[in-house]
């Protein structure tokens, strides 16, 4: 584990941010990205079905998934803050005895993790700078679909995430974003068993569902 990553993810995705977070889930509901993926999900069907969700920060995948039927799910998540938010809004909607959440590094925990039907990171590989080792060992826990949200893989974006650095760099941040090439991310999902179903870009974001 990157511990000086992980401790600056912390910082970053602290308490003030999980509450602007979560306040804006309930007052507009998924954003775009997550939306598409959410809709591929339940295109599919997810009645009956357990979810790992990776880094799912607020839980609006745990929500929505069990409210359209899934039939449990776990959460882990490097940020006490995001946990604790997730925790509190299922609690408030009378989900949380459906959910365990892990607080810690996921590469880390992996061993520990047991697999689910559905397996998503959200927004999350962007956030860490060993990618084989989080989409592998996540791939690797899905029975039946992996899906993610990551950057697209173009000039622009790289241009926008090199800014972002610019910015946590002069903020004194250890804590950095990160474009991992598309076919890469690909490869790692394919060596895992798992072909692409769906695909979708959205501003920033490449939404894609594989299926095993």
């Amino acid at each position: 584990m990157d511990c000086c990553h992980c401790q600056g993810a912390e910082k970053f995705f602290d308490e003030k941010t999980a509450k602007r977070d979560l306040r804006n889930y309930l007052k507009k509901g998924p954003s775009g990205a997550t939306q598409l993926l959410l809709e591929a999900l339940k295109a599919q069907g997810v009645k009956d079905l357990t979810l790992l969700d990776v880094g799912g920060g607020v839980g609006v995948i745990q929500h929505e998934l069990l409210r359209a039927g899934a039939s449990g799910g776990a959460a882990v998540d490097a940020s006490a803050a995001y946990l604790e938010a997730a925790r509190g809004e299922a609690r408030r909607q009378g989900l949380e005895e459906r959910v365990s959440y892990t607080y810690g590094d996921f590469v880390e925990l992996a061993p520990d993790v047991a697999e689910a039907d559905i397996v998503t990171l959200d927004r999350v590989i962007c956030c860490y700078p060993h990618m084989k080792e989080l989409v592998g060992l996540s791939a690797g826990r899905a029975r039946k679909f992996y899906g993610v949200i990551y950057p697209r893989d173009t000039w622009w974006t790289r241009v926008a995430f090199a800014i972002g650095n610019l910015y946590l760099r002069l903020s004194r941040s250890v804590f950095r974003i990160y474009i991992h090439a598309t076919d890469a991310v690909d490869d790692v999902v394919r060596a895992n068993g798992l072909k692409p179903h769906y695909q979708q870009n959205k501003g920033l974001w490449q939404v894609v569902l594989y299926v095993r």
